[in-house]
């Protein structure tokens, strides 16, 4: 099990109230587990629209069961931005 951050940016860290947690997850699926059960309500709607970073590196379409975490990684929350 890996000690990760996990930083939260824009309308994730407004929805989640803090700007980063620490987790012990293995893969990214269960560090989202473990946001979703700490930050219940409107950052679970809002990781929906999301995209990740892991050490990073961009997530992209990979199923997050198969990004694995590495001790002291860090995960970005990215939500959509606006602008351009």
């Amino acid at each position: 099990m890996a000690k990760v951050t996990v930083r939260y940016w824009a309308a994730a860290k407004a929805a989640a109230g803090v700007a980063e947690d620490a987790f012990d997850a293995a893969t990214l699926a269960e560090a989202l587990d473990a946001v979703r059960e700490r930050h219940p309500g409107e950052l679970e709607r809002v990781l929906r629209r999301c995209s990740f970073l892991v050490d990073g590196d961009p997530v992209g379409t990979r199923g997050h069961e198969m990004v694995r975490l590495a001790d002291g990684g860090t995960v970005e929350v990215l939500p959509p931005f606006a602008g351009g």
